[in-house]
């Protein structure tokens, strides 16, 4: 794409565009200057900081119309998807944390958003399965900014170095994080026993006195049964960039909101290439299936306590998205050390590596024995 494109359509990005026009996806020219538009997540438009114009996202044409369809998840383990589905994007993996960042056509060397090392850009692409569908930014970058603020000055023992760097620092970074959705119908087998409480009343000798006491008992009965349930959108992290404990804490998503795939929505953001497989990303999914399964086994054999022994879980009809989930992400290089904050895009949620200070751990803990033995001198005298 040159420097200063004419004014055009929205480039071409249904299914059938070529891996050329998709490498262009993250940029759109303004129609009055040449520009490049933002997404804005406050007005929901595409806008021009140039020049002030504004234009509609415009919906997707093409068979991804009328909802997020989901993708059959055995024919993409044989690589059966149709080619429509995939998509190849100029990638490099950062030296540090190993995130895979997508980058435009024109840019060659930049810093890592999740982590600040510096990065140069290759000449490779990565060829994978398209988005489906992605939650949209609704938190701009100065409320993002707000709110990890607000979260720093809550950190008493963070160094206030750190909090003024922060500050003061650069901009966030907008990130799509990758994400797969399972869907699966599954029907479990099961046999355990389902324990009832009751109370017998012994007698016991205690310093020198016999006394009547209640004592617990549990009776089990044999039990067996089957229970089913269907999973929508079982949600799985396909990014090894960020620690899992960051982003499941920013957890709930809204994915009832969830919008098919417009690059649109990219515009002015970065996007990660996913790292976790797709048959990775189900292993995970199946463990989250299990550990529900295993609370509605419980929840059937009913009574006071419950064990199960075994339990047989036929899973199928399993479907699979791959979405996109808004992340603002500040990396800061304080005193030759990284820490990273990230505020869910929607939510304003905030998580991140919490920082200590030594001195005011130091003053915290001198303070704590002064006050300990002020009180302690207060009772000597009034005893």
């Amino acid at each position: 794409m040159t420097d200063t494109p004419p004014a055009a359509p929205i480039p071409d990005t249904t299914p059938d565009a070529t891996p050329d026009k998709a490498n262009e996806e993250h940029r759109f020219p303004c129609d009055q200057c040449g520009a490049d538009y933002r997404f804005d997540p406050e007005k929901m438009m595409l806008i021009c900081d140039f020049c002030g114009s504004t234009r509609e996202v415009i919906e997707q044409t093409g068979p991804w119309d009328g909802g997020i369809r989901e993708l059959d998840f055995e024919k993409a383990i044989k690589n059966l998807l149709p080619l429509q589905e995939m998509e190849e994007t100029r990638v490099t993996t950062c030296p540090n944390c190993a995130a895979q960042i997508e980058f435009d056509p024109d840019v060659h060397a930049t810093e890592c958003p999740f982590c600040a090392t510096p990065v140069v850009t290759d000449t490779g692409t990565h060829r994978h399965i398209k988005p489906r569908g992605l939650l949209p930014f609704s938190l701009d970058e100065s409320a993002a900014r707000e709110a990890m603020n607000g979260w720093l000055g809550k950190l008493w023992f963070a160094p206030n170095g750190l909090q003024d760097y922060a500050r003061k620092g650069r901009k966030m970074q907008g990130i799509y994080v990758p994400y797969w959705t399972f869907d699966a119908n599954t029907t479990s087998d099961y046999s355990g026993a389902r324990g009832t409480v009751y109370y017998e009343t012994q007698t016991v000798h205690r310093d020198g006195k016999t006394q009547q006491v209640q004592v617990q008992k549990v009776r089990w009965t044999p039990t067996s049964g089957r229970v089913s349930r269907f999973f929508d959108d079982v949600l799985v992290l396909a990014s090894k960039a960020l620690p899992k404990r960051f982003t499941d804490a920013l957890e709930p998503w809204d994915l009832t909101a969830m919008e098919p795939y417009r690059p649109e929505f990219l515009a002015g953001f970065r996007a990660e290439g996913y790292q976790v497989d797709l048959d990775e990303g189900f292993v995970e999914a199946r463990q989250k299936m299990d550990r529900q399964i295993e609370r509605d086994v419980k929840f059937d054999i009913g009574g006071d306590r419950q064990r199960i022994n075994r339990i047989d879980t036929d899973v199928r009809d399993i479907t699979f998205k791959h979405v996109l989930l808004p992340v603002w992400l500040a990396a800061y290089k304080y005193r030759g050390k990284s820490y990273r904050f990230v505020v869910n895009g929607r939510t304003g949620r905030v998580q991140g590596e919490r920082p200590w200070s030594a001195w005011k751990i130091a003053f915290a803990v001198i303070l704590g024995l002064i006050v300990a033995a002020g009180v302690g001198y207060f009772v000597a005298q009034n005893q």
